[in-house]
C-alpha cells in the first residue's frame, strides 16, 4: 500500500489558507480580534516582525497542509472509506481534526490565558475554516 500526496494541491492549500488567514483576521474579524487581543488601532507590529510572521504562517500552512494530506490519504485504506466520497471525506477529516485537535486546544488556552470567549470564536472558527478549506482542496483534487 503506498499513500499518495498531491503536491500541487498542498501548495494551493498554503496559498488559499494564507489568503484566508488574511481575510479573516483582517476584513472579517480584524477590529474585534485586535480588540479582544487588547491591541489599540494606532498598534503596527515592526515590518521585520510582519515579514517573521508570514514566513511562520506559511511554513506552518504547508505543514498543516501536508499532515492533514497524509491523514486523508491514510484513511482511503479503511475498509468502506473510498464509498464515503470526497464531500463526506473531506467534512469527517475537517471536523474531527477540528474536534479532536483544535478545539480542546482552543478551549483550554482560552481557560488558562483568560481570554474572551469572542476571541476562542474567532480563533476556533478560523481553524475549523482552515481545515474545512484545505480537506475540501485535498479531497477534490486528485
Amino acid at each position: 500500500m503506498q499513500i499518495n500526496i498531491n503536491y500541487p494541491a498542498i501548495f494551493v492549500s498554503v496559498l488559499l489558507n494564507f489568503l484566508l488567514g488574511f481575510v479573516w483576521y483582517t476584513p472579517l474579524f480584524g477590529k474585534i480580534w485586535a480588540r479582544e487581543m487588547g491591541m489599540s488601532a494606532g498598534d503596527n507590529p515592526d515590518k521585520s516582525l510582519m515579514i517573521r510572521g508570514m514566513v511562520f504562517m506559511l511554513i506552518g500552512n504547508f505543514l498543516f497542509a501536508w499532515v492533514l494530506a497524509h491523514n486523508i490519504a491514510a484513511w482511503e485504506f479503511v475498509p468502506g472509506a473510498k464509498e464515503m466520497g470526497p464531500v463526506r471525506s473531506a467534512l469527517s477529516s475537517a471536523i474531527f481534526t477540528w474536534l479532536g485537535f483544535y478545539f480542546p486546544v482552543d478551549l483550554g488556552s482560552t481557560s488558562w490565558e483568560k481570554k474572551s470567549w469572542t476571541l476562542f470564536g474567532i480563533n476556533t472558527g478560523y481553524h475549523l475554516a482552515s481545515l474545512l478549506l484545505v480537506a475540501f482542496l485535498l479531497t477534490h483534487w486528485k
